[in-house]
């Protein structure tokens, strides 16, 4: 496989964003797949841009790998979901490092608590826990995380 180019996704791929970032999730074990949950991902990213999401896709010749949404101004990572077929390959740390060329100096998360595999991830990758809380829209408790570039001593 050749590294997938991370670029802004285009408004005529939102739909496989969606199949993607749902499949992603239901490789979690945490939702199940549902035509009802697919439309409500395609629209919440029709949403989300309109509120400021910049929306980035890994685009692997053309199907795509992994979705990255990130909130500049709030310096918020909200969303990084890699396709199933992608997963285990360091896909997820080289949209971070990407991440991290955005917002090279501070970022913010959240993830469901019972996303073990992902907060521990987050956490091997320099993020700071900093508190929980349910999300009212759906029930899950959410882990929040913070990084901060460090910055030399001396």
């Amino acid at each position: 496989m050749s590294r997938p180019v991370i670029r802004l996704a285009r408004a005529d791929e939102y739909d496989e964003v969606a199949r993607v970032w749902m499949e992603s999730w239901v490789s979690t074990g945490l939702a199940e797949a549902s035509d009802f949950l697919l439309a409500n991902l395609r629209a919440r990213i029709r949403r989300e841009i309109e509120d400021g999401w910049s929306l980035f896709v890994a685009d692997d010749d053309g199907a795509i790998a992994a979705m990255l949404a990130l909130h500049l101004p709030k310096l918020y990572l909200d969303m990084l979901f890699v396709a199933p077929a992608y997963q285990g390959q360091s896909l997820g740390r080289q949209l971070l490092a990407f991440t991290r060329t955005q917002l090279p100096d501070e970022m913010h998360l959240r993830c469901v608590r019972e996303n073990e595999k992902a907060w521990r991830w987050y956490e091997r990758e320099g993020f700071v826990f900093e508190q929980e809380e349910i999300e009212p829209s759906n029930g899950f408790v959410m882990k929040y995380y913070r990084w901060k570039r460090q910055r030399p001593t001396g």
